[in-house]
């Protein structure tokens, strides 16, 4: 897809990977209601090249994702968004709310029991650990990304209410009847579509999760295997569902979510929120210091809440996605290289030069 409108965004992916930033990608933007920029590039394993299908494994990006599913049974009236958890989830002790859940406000950010790379196909286990355990502080008087257990968290909200699987749900009931390739817990199909993770820096993985022993890093390195390629690029992370950071998805895939979600819940004429959703979901429930991010983060229901108006989540290693109601587009980026972002910023200043 090309408008010469967007001729800079696609050179500077051009540049991106002709500079060695960047090793495959994909990236895809909706401009005024249209997509306006599809493209891929590079290689999804050495040998292999990267096709418009691809899937690659996007980390925290799935968190509004997870998010939308919970929100959907929201929408239809199955539970209310400052229900206790524990109406829901029985023998769950924390004091918290959907909505503290939906916030990272629920003191939960860390698994409490460390667990091997394996625990990750043992979704009970997960959930157990997190129901039994106590928060860090009271629920709703502080924030701190739930970086690997938001999803557990909502997954299993979902499956209380709903009784089904988080995966199964999102396919149905979103991805779906919005025609989004993307999902949690891939069949055997999907993954042999899959890109390989790489790391852009060998000391990706070391300096990622922070000090040993500070919060960051119990919340990132338990369970066991979420920052090591031999675990990344197995059957086993890719069959699991792990919804805080284990999404695999095409940018193409994401755009039309946000673009959906941009447009007020509806896409290709099939609503599936209603705009007052949309917009408390959108809506900053927390503005503070993030206790894990270490800087102030704006916390809607599911997504980080930028000063310019703009909502939506990145991921660790470089994927992103979001929406800009102010300039009027849905942004996605989605790589294999786990880096930093200056490749997304390099892409944003051209698309921004265009508008």
């Amino acid at each position: 897809m090309h408008d010469a409108r967007f001729a800079p965004v696609h050179d500077c992916f051009r540049d991106l990977l002709a500079d060695g930033r960047e090793t495959g990608a994909g990236l895809a933007i909706w401009y005024d209601g249209r997509p306006v920029v599809d493209i891929v590039g590079g290689e999804r394993s050495p040998g292999r090249q990267w096709l418009p299908d691809t899937l690659v494994n996007v980390y925290s990006v799935g968190k509004p994702v997870a998010a939308l599913c919970l929100l959907t049974l929201v929408d239809r009236g199955r539970l209310d968004l400052d229900d206790p958890v524990a109406r829901h989830w029985p023998g769950f002790r924390a004091p918290a709310t959907v909505r503290q859940v939906l916030a990272h406000t629920a003191g939960l950010p860390a698994f409490p029991v460390p667990r091997p790379a394996d625990a990750v196909a043992d979704w009970d286990l997960l959930c157990a650990d997190l129901a039994a355990a106590e928060p860090e502080w009271p629920p709703g008087s502080a924030a701190a990304e739930h970086a690997w257990t938001y999803g557990h968290l909502v997954g299993e909200l979902v499956r209380r209410v709903d009784g089904r699987p988080l995966g199964r749900f999102l396919a149905e009931e979103i991805a779906g009847p919005w025609r989004l390739d993307l999902g949690f817990g891939l069949a055997e199909a999907d993954q042999r579509r899959c890109a390989d993770l790489s790391y852009g820096d060998p000391d990706w993985p070391v300096r990622a999760p922070g000090e040993p022993g500070s919060l960051r890093f119990r919340a990132m390195t338990n369970p066991a295997g979420g920052l090591d390629l031999a675990v990344l690029n197995s059957a086993l992370w890719r069959g699991a569902e792990v919804p805080a950071v284990n999404l695999h998805a095409t940018a193409t895939g994401l755009a039309r979510l946000y673009a959906g979600l941009l447009a007020g819940g509806v896409l290709d004429d099939v609503r599936l929120f209603d705009p007052d959703l949309v917009a408390e979901a959108t809506r900053a429930q927390y503005d503070g210091d993030d206790l894990l991010l270490g800087r102030r983060v704006q916390w809607t229901l599911g997504m980080q809440r930028e000063d310019d108006g703009s909502w939506g989540m990145g991921g660790l290693g470089g994927s992103c996605g979001w929406a800009d109601p102010v300039r009027g587009y849905a942004f996605a980026y989605v790589t294999a290289r786990l880096a930093e972002f200056d490749r997304v910023e390099a892409l944003v200043d051209a698309l921004h030069g265009c508008l």
